[in-house]
């Protein structure tokens, strides 16, 4: 058996991750791997307990919460949203598994801070009058937070009381949880992490708003997720079940709020997570009744995680990660994809510079509040295949390369389709 803590700690440092935690649950036997500090603010120590933010790995809980209610009889995923939830300003053929599936067409990036209260849900639903739709509801795939919001409004409704209760009493007692929790007030009574930037200095911003809730402010241990693992291992085989191709690199297609993998012909199922520079992981193997699971607190960590999780499931089932896309060599070209490109919390320019082709990123609106790094630049290069539409791009070398398709109307990266700004 590797010895997974050494490795992690030699990946860690060569990644510039300041703390992680590595878990590993296989069919019973489980490892957990710490490493590095929670805070370089304040040098505390990861532990095998410490908490993390698993940001949209939530989106797996609230889609959890909605199949409980399925199976009581309270819903069903081809309800339609409005059906639910009359004040919902939201385009009436949206459904239950729109939302779940990221098809609903809603501009889903809004970071609107609603307030502490037990009603910030509610009242963040009733801003989505104001965002635009991008597309028709069940026409396309575009990765959305909002529509997990409105899932856990339904929630709210469906089983009076708040996510964050029905949470705590359907999911995180039932399964003996003591390092599962969605508020500051709760996490602070544990060793909790602290996001990192890129180049290693801690963040001003510990968290999102209460009102994203239920599409990302869960913070767990991992030995917590692994046990959550091992309830979709045991049940819910629905929720991995194929419902729409996912039209880029990264994942095969989309359950019911999992991403579905294939990787040299085995079947996994996961999500990632990502809050103010803490990243987190999530794959499953049910064949080999194998999760694995990664922590971090740093913008680095997409590098650290492909290696390692490779790592792992090379040495327990002989496969690795399927590599990501790379540049063409000697490949130019893009220039028709000049201009701008903007939704929600974002705005995205496309420029050429000295010869390059250029991508300037910039958080706006409500995405501001929480950006460390307002404006970001990235170069782009081409890669197959070679129709001049199919871009890659990273953070930063030895970061792993992100993909972008252009198409006359929008650009496709990071999951999201973002309108090409006319006039």
């Amino acid at each position: 058996m590797p010895d997974w803590t050494t490795r992690l700690a030699q990946l860690a440092t060569e990644s510039g991750v300041p703390g992680a935690v590595l878990g590993i649950w296989a069919d019973g036997e489980q490892t957990i791997a710490p490493y590095g500090v929670l805070n370089r603010n304040t040098g505390l120590e990861v532990t095998a307990d410490s908490v993390f933010q698993v940001g949209s790995i939530s989106k797996i809980w609230t889609a959890t919460l909605v199949a409980q209610l399925v199976a009581d009889g309270k819903l069903s995923y081809d309800d339609a949203v409005v059906e639910l939830l009359p004040e919902a300003p939201v385009d009436a053929r949206i459904t239950v598994r729109h939302l779940l599936t990221h098809q609903s067409g809603i501009d889903g990036d809004l970071f609107t801070d609603t307030g502490r209260g037990d009603d910030c849900v509610e009242r963040y639903v009733a801003l989505l009058g104001e965002v635009e739709q991008l597309f028709e509801p069940g026409t396309a795939y575009s990765y959305c937070n909002a529509g997990f919001v409105l899932l856990g409004r339904i929630i709210e409704v469906l089983d009076k009381r708040t996510w964050d209760a029905t949470l705590q009493a359907r999911l995180i007692e039932p399964l003996g949880l003591q390092q599962t929790m969605t508020l500051p007030e709760q996490a602070i009574l544990h060793r909790n992490a602290l996001g990192h930037t890129a180049d290693g200095v801690p963040v001003k911003t510990w968290n999102l708003p209460r009102s994203i809730g239920p599409a990302g402010l869960i913070s767990a241990s991992a030995g917590d997720l692994l046990r959550f693992a091992q309830l979709h291992l045991d049940q819910y085989a629905e929720m991995r079940q194929p419902q729409a191709p996912f039209p880029g690199d990264g994942f095969e297609a989309i359950g019911l709020a999992w991403r579905l993998y294939d990787w040299s012909g085995r079947k996994l199922f996961g999500h990632d997570g990502q809050t103010v520079s803490q990243l987190a992981f999530l794959r499953i193997d049910p064949e080999a009744r194998l999760a694995v699971c990664l922590l971090t607190n740093s913008a680095n960590a997409p590098a650290l995680f492909d290696q390692l999780v490779s790592e792992v499931f090379t040495h327990s089932v002989g496969v690795a990660a399927p590599p990501p896309p790379e540049p063409v060599a000697g490949a130019a070209g893009g220039d028709e994809h000049l201009g701008v490109f903007e939704r929600a919390g974002v705005e995205m320019e496309v420029l050429r510079r000295d010869g390059r082709l250029l991508m300037i990123y910039r958080a706006t609106g409500d995405r501001l509040a929480f950006a460390e790094e307002p404006i970001v630049e990235y170069e782009l290069h081409l890669t197959a295949p070679a129709d001049g539409n199919h871009f890659v791009t990273r953070s930063a070398p030895g970061q792993p390369w992100v993909p972008l398709t252009f198409t006359p109307t929008y650009l496709f990266t990071s999951g999201r389709v973002t309108p090409r700004r006319t006039g």
